[in-house]
């Protein structure tokens, strides 16, 4: 099977996100309710703009005060780091997409106008590679066991 970006994409539509406008008392009453650690963030267009996560809420409130008025009037675009949990074009290699992966719980994925698609999770790609390995090793493995002296041999298929 030829494998692409749109194999293991989990689209926006199946996805919780935030519009950049989006008030820090709304956003985090949804990562509450929604239970996630990290949410992607995009703009009235559609395009990426970044990601938010717990820490990054945690890190405002430190420094600006937890009052209901703070959080209502400051928007989640005021959250959003450089270069925190780039996006990448769905046309990215595979292998590049997996090293992608190794510093992101997910990596969102944005068409070739940067407008946001969906993600791919570290935990898919990990499970997906995981077991065509396994398949890999099984193909040209043979375990058996010698009833005789309890002891299992390995044998190379050629």
């Amino acid at each position: 099977m030829n494998e692409n970006v749109v194999f293991f994409l989990k689209f926006k539509k199946d996805l919780q996100f935030y519009y950049e406008s989006l008030s820090l008392s709304e956003a985090l009453n949804l990562m509450k309710k929604h239970g996630f650690t990290a949410v992607p963030v995009i703009n009235a267009a559609g395009e990426y703009v970044g990601s938010v996560s717990e820490g990054d809420f945690l890190w405002y409130i430190l420094g600006h005060g937890s009052d209901a008025s703070v959080l209502s009037n400051t928007t989640v675009k005021d959250l959003i780091r450089p270069n925190f949990m780039p996006a990448v074009n769905i046309n990215i290699e595979l292998d590049d997409l997996l090293n992608q992966s190794l510093h992101q719980n997910y990596v969102p994925v944005v068409d070739d106008r940067d407008i946001f698609i969906g993600i791919v999770t570290r935990q898919t790609l990990l499970k997906h590679f995981g077991h065509k390995a396994k398949d890999s090793i099984q193909a040209i493995i043979t375990p058996t066991l010698d009833l005789n002296s309890s002891q299992v041999q390995i044998q190379l298929k050629r």
